[in-house]
């Protein structure tokens, strides 16, 4: 019962998820099954600073194809770019300033069980630069892929 509790205030805690996301577009890098199943691809989607208006991030990720990557059951690859750029005027809420752990804003699962790719934001006050951390729950030969874009706000 306590894990039941414990899971459903996680899920209702989550940042922003992949539903809030937007498919861009998409390339096939390989056809599965001489075509019959979805092709492997690279997908481009977008998403927005939950908290900081006009900003937003394009992550791109390859995506796992033939009849386990149609069902939903397979691992896609830990491997993913992200750009974040400025729509508009970026006035910081004083809510966004999080420190130096930054602040989860985005997950998209990556596979089945316990792999997402995640991004945090991170805010330079210094240099008045946001930073934008996308990175895989799933360790690889001791450190998770990781990739990082800015954004000016003055």
């Amino acid at each position: 019962m306590k894990r039941s509790l414990a899971l459903a205030a996680l899920l209702l805690a989550t940042p922003a998820a992949a539903d809030d996301t937007t498919r861009v577009g998409r390339v096939n890098t390989a056809i599965t099954n001489l075509g019959l199943t979805r092709s492997h691809q690279i997908v481009v989607e977008r998403f927005t600073d939950p908290a900081i208006p006009n900003v937003a991030c394009y992550v791109s990720q390859a995506r796992t194809g033939g009849i386990a990557g149609m069902v939903g059951v397979a691992e896609d690859p830990t491997r993913f770019a992200l750009s974040c750029t400025r729509t508009g005027p970026i006035v910081l809420p004083e809510a966004a300033r999080r420190g130096e752990r930054g602040e989860q804003i985005w997950e998209a699962s990556t596979s089945l069980f316990f792999k997402e790719t995640r991004v945090h934001r991170f805010i330079d006050e210094e240099q008045h630069v946001l930073v934008y951390l996308a990175w895989s729950t799933r360790v690889v030969e001791g450190s998770p892929y990781n990739a990082v874009a800015t954004v000016p706000y003055r």
